[in-house]
């Protein structure tokens, strides 16, 4: 997976005498996204080869967080170019998304991986 390659070079190893980056995972989208908003950084859901639409849910658990993310001067999009989550049209009640979500900063970095 490209994106772990891009998480170990940048975060975990980063050059130019940077502080390296830990990864933390809580296993609750709500206390993980506030973590990223206290503590800065990304939290990243990405689409898999098994579930190639992503994992969680558009209408109530990407959309109240990528709310959340936007107030709070951040950004959340879903991977595909730099598509924001509050711009996906629903199709299904259940319909299902990648997210990216955190600092600007952050996600822009990280998309500038995804879409190269």
């Amino acid at each position: 997976m490209p994106i772990l390659n891009v998480i170990e070079a940048n975060c975990k190893y980063p050059g130019s005498g940077a502080k390296p980056r830990g990864a933390r995972y809580v296993g609750s989208m709500v206390a993980d996204v506030h973590r990223t908003i206290c503590y800065g950084g990304i939290f990243m859901y990405p689409s898999t080869t098994s579930a190639p639409n992503g994992k969680l849910r558009l209408l109530y658990e990407c959309n109240p967080m990528a709310f959340i993310m936007e107030q709070a001067g951040g950004k959340a999009v879903t991977g595909k170019g730099s598509e924001r989550v509050l711009d996906v049209v629903p199709t299904g009640l259940h319909q299902r998304s990648p997210i990216y979500l955190g600092s600007a900063d952050d996600v822009d970095e990280v998309l500038t991986y995804l879409n190269a």
